[in-house]
């Protein structure tokens, strides 16, 4: 009898279908990825259909130009600071906290003049803000 031993065969790794099944995965990623640039994104903001603004003693308006100027009740500010925004609306307030404040700001304001705006009423004190909008036109105006 002869007993001899048999050779064990290494096992062997084969990475052909292994790198198949990667690379089905990543084509699959690649096509379901989709690419969107948030910088581009275009925008249409709605018209307000509103009343017609009525001028009540408890109100500031509070105008934001295109440039960045601010006039608070038709009086305009020297600077562009939040710090003579704030005391200009808390002049204007005279110490009444239920005071609202309307902002009304360009189409081509910056938002960072607008968030000014609001900071300067939150340093006022001045919690109720609203924004003023423009009217919508009619349908049959549309064309005029």
């Amino acid at each position: 009898m002869k007993f001899s031993r048999r050779r064990i065969d290494e096992p062997e790794i084969n990475l052909i279908p292994f790198i198949d099944v990667l690379l089905v995965v990543l084509i699959f990623l690649m096509l379901s990825t989709t690419y969107s640039k948030f910088t581009e994104l275009q925008i249409n903001l709605p018209a307000a259909e509103a009343e017609q603004l009525r001028e009540r003693p408890g109100e500031i308006v509070v105008a934001v130009a295109a440039d960045g100027r601010y006039a608070v009740n038709r009086q305009p500010i020297d600077g562009r600071s939040v710090e003579l925004l704030t005391s200009a609306l808390a002049s204007a307030a005279g110490g009444r906290s239920e005071t609202v404040v309307i902002i009304s700001a360009d189409a081509l304001t910056a938002h960072q003049a607008v968030v000014n705006v609001m900071d300067a009423a939150r340093r006022a004190g001045l919690s109720r803000l609203t924004f003023a909008a423009q009217a919508a036109p009619a349908a049959g105006n549309a064309g005029r």
